[in-house]
């Protein structure tokens, strides 16, 4: 497989007047883990002119934007989302510059280019958490910060029994005594956006990106902006359960630190901003909240849209899955937002391994066996997941794609313990893997010290069988799963309208059939028995059909006109 030529394009501003301002709302978007995605540089470590060599590969694919995780100056304490500078680029991943050819080449190939925002906290090494420690107790420095006396006779004791999503505590004590809040890992210190200098420096950042072309922001963490840090600060009472399992515990838009009313605020005027724009920038909320209080992100006077994790942690079960699908749909609706689907990010195991496992498995205990309890059968897996892809692909509103699943990667369980970059396996004490699996450098071709990835080896370790599933194997290859990925964005592209769907009333057990716009459906079996195919032509199927094409097989999607 040839290498693509980067072409730089001319120094002009691109034109940015799409024919549908409401372009996100239908859109395919490509997430792109930059460290892992191309390195030009051969480093190891992937960079921005890698993603703007590859770009080719997106617009062959067909998806409508990109979405890039954090390329900012980083430490790297957790994958990037340590931000030390919001308005710069990672000295190892290149320069401003650099990301201004990769965004108008983008924009020359028709694809919109969002970026990742991390709002709730900064890195450790940000120039005004440098200023807070050195200015100590008191000082207008600490105050952009959540830092507080600690508890017992000596302030030995955290604040409260906070704790941190990657484990332990969420408070860390500095020299002078003090201890600031961490919900993540410790090199992580979270703003105070009760602070009007932190709102004012944000609404910098979005202007700043906006300024230079980006089309959107992914807001990372958007649940957990506003705290309730009067005195005295309050206990969960639970420390033993993760903030996310505490909610349940309070009413509605009332917990300490996660999805509370008041952080809707901040959205609203950040939507004054994104408006400001012409087009106007689009926005999307990662916010791990139930679906009705996740809508309330969604709404026209906030970000607009919010990823809906639901269909991503749903069962391969027909029931379950008409149920979430209906739910989400409403939710969405009901906000005035359109609906999101998502199958694998760089968080979680990625769903040609995931939806192999039993319902119920504890997967960070089925990838500290090295994927081996259970083992999955690889090919297996491949197929549920195209089922699953193609089904998403046919429901109404977003969908995001996270790099390498239109390669069907599975997850890398079996990475060693001493090349484990996240710092979920260190801060729980060796006892949660952490997400590296998902995070592997993807391959291009199918031989080389990184299969493509770069000129040296790549910042993970790569199996042996990437080699199978590399772009230079898969390209032209009929029945590939990157020529599937292809064929389904492209009809999608054609048969996509409206934002609802109609159920069919007469589908089989272990079945779900729906019907969209001009009456084409998609019809998928969960089930594990092959059953009659509904009348019609077949515009896409998954899996090859079965009996000569009058039966639909077990764990495939079919699009029929």
């Amino acid at each position: 497989m040839t290498d693509p030529v980067p072409h730089r394009p001319a120094p002009s501003s691109p034109d940015l007047s799409p024919k549908d301002p409401n372009w996100w709302r239908q859109a395919v978007v490509y997430q792109v883990y930059p460290r892992s995605f191309a390195d030009a540089d051969g480093d190891g470590l992937g960079d921005l002119k890698g993603v703007t060599r590859r770009l080719t590969h997106l617009a062959a694919l067909g998806v409508d934007a990109l979405w890039l995780s954090p390329f900012y100056p980083s430490e790297l304490a957790d994958g990037g989302y340590d931000v030390a500078d919001y308005r710069d680029v990672d000295p190892r991943l290149g320069t401003l510059d650099d990301f201004d050819v990769m965004a108008a080449e983008a924009h020359r190939l028709g694809l919109k280019v969002i970026v990742d925002l991390v709002p709730n906290h900064t890195s450790h090494q940000h120039a005004w958490f440098q200023e807070a420690l050195a200015a100590g107790p008191g000082s207008p420095a600490r105050d952009r910060y959540v830092f507080r006396d600690g508890r017992g006779a000596h302030g030995e004791l955290p604040p409260t029994d906070w704790q941190s999503v990657f484990g332990g505590s969420a408070w860390r004590r500095v020299p002078d005594g003090q201890w600031y809040l961490h919900l993540f890992a410790p090199q992580q210190p979270d703003l105070d956006w009760a602070n009007e200098e932190v709102r004012a420096d944000f609404r910098t950042t979005l202007r700043f990106w906006s300024d230079r072309g980006v089309d959107g922001f992914r807001v990372d963490v958007a649940h957990a902006l506003a705290k309730d840090l009067g005195e005295p600060l309050r206990d969960l009472g639970s420390p033993e359960l993760s903030a996310e399992d505490a909610l349940s515990g309070f009413p509605p838009g009332t917990h300490p630190f996660y999805d509370r009313d008041e952080v809707h605020e901040i959205y609203r005027d950040w939507r004054r901003i994104l408006d400001a724009y012409r087009p106007p920038r689009m926005a999307v909320a990662e916010a791990w909240v139930p679906g009705a209080r996740r809508a309330l992100y969604a709404r026209p006077d906030e970000l607009g849209q919010a990823f809906n994790f639901e269909y991503l942690q749903a069962d391969w079960d027909a029931d379950a899955l008409r149920e979430v699908i209906a739910d989400s749909l409403a939710t969405a609706r009901a906000a005035g937002a359109s609906a999101t689907w998502v199958l694998s990010n760089h968080d979680v195991v990625r769903h040609a391994s995931r939806l192999m496992l039993p319902p119920g498995t504890d997967s960070n205990a089925w990838l500290l066996s090295g994927g081996h309890a259970p083992a999955i059968d690889e090919t297996a897996g491949l197929r549920r997941a195209r089922a699953a892809t193609l089904l998403m692909l046919a429901l109404p509103g977003s969908a995001y794609v996270y790099q390498g699943e239109e390669l069907g990667l599975p997850e890398v369980a079996d990475l060693p313990v001493e090349v484990l970059q996240d710092p979920i396996w260190e801060q729980t004490g060796r006892v949660r893997k952490g997400r590296d699996g998902c995070r592997v450098p993807l391959p291009w071709t199918t031989t080389g010290p990184s299969y493509g990835f770069g000129a040296a080896g790549a910042w993970l370790p790569q199996p042996e069988s990437f080699a199978r599933y590399a772009v230079e194997a898969q390209d032209g290859t009929e029945g590939s799963t990157l020529e599937f990925y292809r064929t389904a964005l492209r009809l999608r592209r054609k048969l996509q309208e409206g934002e609802s769907l109609t159920w069919a009333d007469d589908s089989p057990p272990g079945v779900v059939h729906f019907t969209r716009h001009d009456g084409w459906r998609c019809v998928t079996n969960v089930s594990g028995t092959a059953v009659p195919l509904p009348p019609g032509d077949v515009l896409l199927s998954s899996a090859p059909l079965a009996d000569g094409g009058a039966l639909l097989g077990p764990d495939t999607t079919v699009w029929l006109a």
